[in-house]
């Protein structure tokens, strides 16, 4: 247990004041309400670093919800610096710039969500540069957006390094996010199907069978069996860049997403768990 005092800062000054002395500076960027899953990347960023930040941001413009119990466990969990910066401290007036990695952001969640990525990875090099963070934590529930970042990263030559932390999921299955309170008794058992359609093509994959459409038949076998779920794509990827795979030979991830009334959903898994991730 934590008793720090937690320090909210509003500006990028402020926060780099707060961290002078730190050897290493672990930060971890949330973009929309807290939960679980965001705690276990706040311990281990405490774990690894003399001081960890979070900062708290959507890129899409909404102001993310935070209740006192969210400041409690932010510094329960090792965080003595919360940063909130108005909207104006990121994107001030006339705001025009683009960060795209075109080969990544194309498909899946790049189609669904137009100009998505594009506010994601403009904030991202805004809050690095501001913040010069040693490491940031970013998990790999949203498995696509992490391999943008890493790359935008790579090529920008930004600040310290990135570290991919695995997906948290309820002892279910579903994988925690701030959209699972969102959903109805009935939607949530519906959205089962999805953790249960990926671990059914890992297991399969961890059983010998290594081509893509088998794999996809099986998961969507799981998917299909829920007329709640509307699947919007199911597939198999080489996490590095993106592309779909031919077979599975190492580290493919199974990606898929769907939505359940209003509410969307997303999930990824690798499928030969000994395989080497990218």
């Amino acid at each position: 247990m934590y008793h720090r005092r937690t320090l909210t800062l509003t500006t990028p000054e402020s926060v780099r004041d707060a961290t002078i002395g730190a050897m290493t500076i672990g930060l971890v960027p949330i973009m929309g309400a807290i939960h679980e899953g965001h705690l276990s990347l706040i311990r281990r960023a405490h774990l690894e670093n003399d001081e960890t930040v979070v900062a708290i941001f959507d890129p899409s413009g909404e102001v993310p919800m935070v209740t006192p119990h969210d400041i409690v466990a932010v510094r329960e969990a090792g965080a003595r610096i919360f940063y909130r910066p108005e909207p104006e401290t990121i994107f001030p007036a006339g705001f025009r710039t683009s960060v795209r990695v075109p080969e990544l952001a194309s498909r899946w969640e790049g189609d669904a969500r137009k100009g998505h990525f594009d506010r994601v990875t403009a904030f991202f090099v805004i809050l690095l540069n501001h913040l010069q963070p040693t490491r940031t934590y970013i998990g790999e529930k949203h498995l696509q957006q992490l391999r943008i970042l890493q790359r935008v990263h790579a090529d920008l030559g930004l600040s310290g390094e990135i570290v991919p932390c695995v997906t948290v999921r309820d002892p279910d299955g579903l994988p925690l996010s701030s959209y699972n309170g969102s959903l109805s008794d009935e939607e949530r058992a519906a959205a089962l199907a999805i953790p249960q359609a990926l671990f059914a093509m890992q297991q399969a994959t961890i059983r010998g069978e290594r081509n893509v459409a088998e794999l996809i038949a099986i998961g969507r076998e799981k998917l299909d069996a829920q007329p709640l779920l509307q699947l919007d794509y199911l597939d198999i990827v080489h996490p590095a860049m993106f592309t779909v795979a031919g077979e599975v030979t190492g580290d493919e991830y199974a990606i898929v997403a769907g939505a359940l009334g209003e509410t969307r959903l997303l999930d990824s898994l690798q499928l030969n768990p000994g395989g080497t991730h990218s």
